[in-house]
This record gives C-alpha cells, sequence and structure tokens, in this order.
C-alpha cells in the first residue's frame, strides 16, 4: 500500500493507506481526511477508487466540522480497536478515548518519562495529566507535594487508577475548568477560556464526535486526530 505522511502536532507520522467502514451511501470512506475533498463536494479519491471524505456533504453521519484553523484526519493502527477496548473495560468512557487519542497515537505511556517536563508540569498515563492536577484532585495522590511528582508515574502501568483520577478531576473541576487545568495546569485552573484551552477542547469534542459518529469506531482500529499544538 501507498504511505501517507501526516504532520501531527509538529510531527510527521508515516502511516499505511486502509479502507474504513461504509458511508451511508454505501461506499467506503476515506481513510485520510486531509486533502481529499479539492472541490469540496464530499467525494475523494484514494487507492484508485472514489471514497466519501468523513464529515463532508456525501457523509450522512457527519457531525463535528474541523475546528476552525485546525487540521483533522484519521488513519488506521493496527491492533488500536483492541487497546480501545482495554480503556472502555477499565472504566473509561468515549471522552476518555477521545482524550488518549488527542494525546499519544496508540493511546499509551509510550513517550518521554514525564512528557519531559517536571514537577507539577509532569505528565503521566494515557491521557498525560499533570502532577498539578493529579496531586489537587485524585484520591491516589492528594495533598502530596511539588516534590513528589515521580509518584504520578504509577499510572503509566496502571490503566484503571489513570482512568479513576480523571474522573475524579473532572467531577471535582467541572468540565470547563478541568479542560483548563488539564491543559494548562494551575493557570489553566484560574483562567480556563483562553484561545489556546478552547481550541483544545473544540479538538477533543471533534474526536470524540467522529468516535460517536458509528459504533463500530469504539472498537476498530481508526484513529482520529486534530493537529494542535503541543505545550
Amino acid at each position: 500500500m501507498a504511505a501517507l505522511t501526516l504532520v501531527l502536532a509538529g510531527a510527521s507520522l508515516s502511516v499505511g493507506s486502509a479502507w474504513a467502514e461504509n458511508a451511508p451511501n454505501g461506499y467506503l470512506c476515506c481513510v485520510n481526511e486531509s486533502a481529499t475533498d479539492p472541490d469540496g463536494d464530499g467525494w475523494g479519491w484514494e487507492n484508485s477508487r472514489s471514497c466519501v471524505v468523513r464529515g463532508g456533504p456525501a457523509d450522512g453521519n457527519a457531525t463535528t466540522a474541523c475546528p476552525s484553523g485546525m487540521r483533522c484526519g484519521s488513519y488506521s493502527i493496527g491492533g488500536l480497536g483492541t487497546r480501545k477496548q482495554q480503556v472502555r473495560n477499565a472504566g473509561g468512557n468515549v471522552l476518555d478515548l477521545a482524550v488518549a487519542m488527542l494525546e499519544t497515537e496508540r493511546m499509551d505511556t509510550n513517550y518521554p518519562y514525564g512528557d519531559n517536563k517536571r514537577d507539577d508540569a509532569a505528565n503521566f498515563g494515557i491521557f498525560k495529566q499533570n502532577w498539578y492536577m493529579l496531586r489537587s484532585k485524585c484520591d491516589r495522590f492528594r495533598n502530596q507535594s511539588t516534590g513528589e511528582w515521580n509518584n504520578g508515574a504509577s499510572l503509566n502501568s496502571n490503566l484503571s487508577a489513570d482512568i479513576s483520577c480523571l474522573h475524579q478531576s473532572q467531577n471535582s473541576n467541572g468540565m470547563n475548568t478541568w479542560f483548563g487545568g488539564h491543559r494548562n495546569g494551575q493557570t489553566g485552573i484560574n483562567n480556563p477560556n483562553t484561545g489556546d484551552i478552547n481550541g483544545y477542547k473544540a479538538a477533543v469534542y471533534r474526536i470524540r464526535d467522529q468516535l460517536n459518529r458509528n459504533s463500530s469506531n469504539l472498537s476498530n482500529d481508526i484513529r482520529f486526530w486534530v493537529d494542535v499544538r503541543p505545550i
């Protein structure tokens, strides 16, 4: 199969082309959502045949458009469906899938320790939860100090605890404030309505809506992505 090159959050990814599920009109959906619809009619061309562009005029399941000023798309990753099921079996919901899917390609913890950060900014688990949020809102780490940030690494190998901490944080803060804190720590908690935080929120909701668009997306190998600037 021909290789597709995508630019995601500042990094180039080469991925193999593969077909996704059928659109409501019976045609196969395009795997690569970007640059497949030059005339805006909802039809693309991949692997020498027509395909339906996800979210476009020809897609009867279209929901949320790509957030303004961002790039969106999807592609297939072998084994990702199994990982989706693991997250759901551990108590994760569709929004959790969307956060994890935005943060890492395979919804795992195979990224530099702490996400190359330390103290309250260090990130752990498949959602890249920062230490400030973990020690402030998760019972597992509550009242620990900034200097104890390495304790957050336990989430890297405990999916159920990772999901539990995420839900505790969301329930404690409310979703709007949680998005601020998740994206930008204590600064985001205090000011959760910046353009950057709102953009991150829109990206997560876009992925969530794409997952909800077809029940098969909750267990297949398709990854939906939005190009969000890493911080």
